[in-house]
């Protein structure tokens, strides 16, 4: 398992593994699902040493971070979403709260 910087995971699509701080969480919104019911979620900026990138939340996840958390994101993937790349953990990926 290698990790990737915030700078390389803005070119990949998946399999992404990645530490960094949170440094600025936004609010949580809820949005409705595609397949009906609804889900919160709130995006989060993560740092590291090469830049920062989007962090997209969701559900329970939301209250395990907060700004200044160390965080890893494990099998992530990005998607691009009005020309700005966000990184999720998606439905088969891990996030893991360091600190």
């Amino acid at each position: 398992m290698v990790n990737v910087t915030t700078e390389q995971a803005k070119n990949m699509r998946n399999g992404i593994d990645l530490e960094g701080t949170v440094e600025r969480k936004g609010e949580t919104r809820t949005v409705n699902k595609k397949a009906g019911g609804t889900i919160d979620v709130c995006d989060a900026y993560l740092v590291d040493e090469s830049g920062e990138i989007k962090l997209t939340l969701w559900g329970d996840d939301i209250p395990k971070i907060s700004d200044g958390s160390k965080v890893k994101i494990t099998n992530g993937y990005t998607n691009t979403f009005k020309g700005e790349v966000s990184l999720t953990k998606g439905k088969y990926g891990q996030l893991e709260v360091l600190s």
